[in-house]
């Protein structure tokens, strides 16, 4: 059984906007939402990331009881749900007679809580560890938190794949329902790591800036002049149905796969992702006419995915409108996956390219159509990349009809 997938939900949660209308509006702005976090101690700092300002579950998740103890990239996945299928039109009581598949990504356990608890027990011994750091932290505990808020008998899977889990949870989700395992799948990307640590950590391995001059400017994807990328946080719910679904698509979901790259030969596995997922999808790279770039403003990571692509599409590659919206929400982790999957599908839909924030003096090693401003283009084809740490990679292809 071989059935055809479509999104029907989007439940975008970023610091550019939440919910769909106002993520779309939000990216399609010049802007970088990217400023100086100043709620840790400088001893490690400064930091700068791309922060959801303000975020309130209350405003989503009425009467959920005290929505403060509860892990913020979980609070990014239970709005973004909420939201994903009010914009789909499925009531949750309509839920009962769908036996969803639930599947989140995410990179890391909940920062916060982990590193809460061990500092606690370092610093003031074994009573002050905090139990949830076991039960609530880790990427299933955000799937069962999914699963009680649905309030129905559902399945529950999650993926940890580093920075691709969230494009990994939408591609196992769709692969449930062409199979037929499903009929809808509730898919998420969700990560929360703007905390001291690993902010740290990532400051040393150059995906965190060190400094905070300027800290709009920072975030440059595909800049001849970028340095490091930025981290951000969020999450983005993507609701799929099978081809029968009375709802609309906002795309189809027609080609995915993912790959490794093997030791020593860095961008190989992100080469055969795109051409598997192209396969998949049964897909000439002629049709693609838009790409979604991962590009994190990564001097090095930048440059391998344009090299890719540059060998996959040849001298058209120059023609193909791309981006990466990294600039203006830094770099999530596992939200992105899912983030720029919604990204894609209401460019597919409205024709708007968003722009490639803060990028400006084109890079000759890669050499994309990338623009700073939003671009009405026209597209029906996409390709959506993803890579994360340990050499995982993944893509997507996204068809408009």
């Amino acid at each position: 059984m071989n059935r055809r997938v479509k999104i029907t939900g989007l439940g975008p949660v970023t610091p550019a906007g939440i919910g769909k209308e106002n993520f779309f509006v939000g990216i399609n702005e010049p802007k970088s939402r990217v400023s100086e976090v100043i709620r840790f101690e400088k001893k490690g700092g400064p930091f700068v990331a791309a922060q959801i300002l303000g975020f309130d579950l209350d405003n989503w998740n009425h009467g959920a009881g005290n929505t403060k103890r509860i892990p913020r990239q979980t609070q990014f996945a239970i709005a973004g749900c909420l939201l994903a299928l009010a914009d789909a039109g499925i009531p949750l009581e309509a839920l009962q007679d769908l036996d969803p598949v639930v599947v989140n990504g995410s990179a890391f356990p909940d920062p916060d809580l982990t590193y809460r608890t061990v500092a606690g027990v370092v610093t003031k011994g074994p009573r002050f560890a905090v139990p949830a750091a076991i039960v609530d932290a880790g990427p299933s505990a955000i799937t069962a938190s999914l699963a009680r808020l649905l309030r129905t008998r559902c399945r529950t899977i999650a993926i940890q794949s580093a920075c691709c889990a969230g494009m990994d949870a939408v591609g196992h989700g769709a692969q449930m329902i062409a199979s037929g395992q499903a009929d809808i799948a509730i898919c998420c990307g969700t990560d929360a790591p703007v905390f001291h640590q690993p902010m740290v950590e990532f400051g040393m391995i150059k995906l965190s800036p060190r400094n905070a001059r300027s800290p709009h400017e920072m975030g440059r994807p595909f800049d001849l002049w970028r340095n490091s990328g930025v981290l951000g946080e969020g999450g983005c719910v993507v609701i799929l149905e099978a081809e029968d679904s009375p709802r609309p698509a906002y795309a189809w979901i027609e080609g995915y796969a993912y790959s490794n790259d093997e030791a020593g030969l860095s961008g190989n596995g992100l080469a055969a992702t795109i051409r598997m997922a192209l396969a998949n999808a049964r897909c000439q790279p002629s049709r693609v006419d838009l790409i979604n770039a991962w590009g994190p403003g990564h001097t090095e990571i930048d440059a391998v995915e344009a090299d890719c692509l540059c060998k996959f599409f040849g001298e058209r590659v120059s023609t193909i409108p791309a981006v990466s919206i990294k600039g203006a929400i830094g770099n999530p982790l596992a939200a992105a996956g899912s983030i720029q999957i919604a990204s894609a599908a209401l460019s597919l839909r409205t024709g708007r390219v968003p722009p490639t924030v803060n990028w400006e003096t084109p890079d000759p090693e890669c050499p994309l159509n990338l623009s700073g401003s939003a671009r009405d283009v026209g597209c029906s084809v996409a390709l959506v990349n993803a890579h994360g740490l340990g050499g995982t990679n993944a893509s997507m292809v996204l068809y408009r009809e």
